[in-house]
């Protein structure tokens, strides 16, 4: 795989009971992060891995039934907290952002969408298609916001599923076929089912080895080293429970094999303070 750099950013984030998100967990609501990251390729420059929150998150939520959203999973993005204005701290305009790619349409990883207008946006097709479909208040349930899909999104899209397919490398057994975005090995799209229709994780190489962003395949890394998912309740809400184990037993499997593989959950306090 052709190597990239990899930096993450925390865009925000949310609090909930601990105990809706792993089993065993506090009752207490804690913090949930929103992870998204930035990496810098040898030609295409600057892309993105989701956007986290954004102030358009709350434009989107100020109606009903979308302001159920904000009262049910209460967000905090603080002053030049968003992705864009972090990006362009480190001397990176947001319409430098050649590519854009989204794990899925949860309103937290794909808020801020609309700030990067020069950049191809990879998606699933699978995910786009379940934000579209039947009404507001189900899409609300489903936690995606159709508001915060940008003008031109058609014209921009590229879907996972028309990627070039591609065999991963061994190290990441039981994954074994990914998508490759860029037709150069360097950034492999994998799906991960279970969390949400059209849910997708990257695998990248950077200078410290193979780096797997899981996004809500598991929202905790502790979910990953124990095998460990959340309530049956949580899973059948947002998507299909037995997908959603199974997946997370595969990183389980996938960490015990080989634990020098970096897996980053999108919501994960403990990654969060490595960044």
């Amino acid at each position: 795989m052709r190597r990239v750099s990899l930096t993450g950013f925390r865009v925000g984030h949310c609090r909930h009971p601990q105990a809706m998100a792993i089993r065993g967990g506090r009752w207490a609501p804690v913090d949930f992060p929103a992870l998204a990251f930035l990496i810098l390729h040898p030609e295409e420059g600057a892309i993105l891995f989701d956007t986290g929150y954004d102030p358009a998150f709350w434009q989107a939520t100020e109606p009903f039934p979308e302001r159920l959203y904000r009262w049910t999973t209460p967000p905090v993005l603080h002053a030049g907290e968003a992705l864009a204005d972090q990006i362009a701290v480190r001397g990176i305009a947001p319409g430098e952002v050649r590519h854009l790619i989204l794990s899925h349409f949860h309103a937290d990883h794909m808020a801020g969408t609309h700030r990067f207008p020069n950049a191809t946006i990879h998606a699933a097709r699978a995910g786009f298609e379940a934000l579209c479909r039947g009404s507001r208040l189900s899409s609300v349930r489903r936690g995606m916001l159709r508001a915060l899909v940008p003008p031109g999104f058609d014209r921009r899209v590229r879907w996972f599923e028309d990627a070039a397919p591609v065999a991963l490398p061994a190290d990441l057994t039981p994954f074994t076929e990914g998508a490759d975005l860029l037709g150069d090995g360097s950034l492999l799209a994998v799906p991960l089912p279970g969390h949400c229709p059209g849910h997708w994780g990257l695998v990248l190489r950077d200078e410290a080895g193979l780096h797997f962003l899981v996004a809500d395949a598991a929202w905790f890394s502790e979910a990953i080293r124990t095998d460990t998912p959340p309530p049956w309740p949580t899973m059948r809400l947002l998507g299909d429970a037995a997908a959603t184990r199974a997946t997370l037993h595969d990183l389980h499997c996938l960490h015990r094999r080989n634990p020098d593989i970096r897996l980053t959950p999108s919501h994960c306090a403990e990654c969060a303070e490595r960044l």
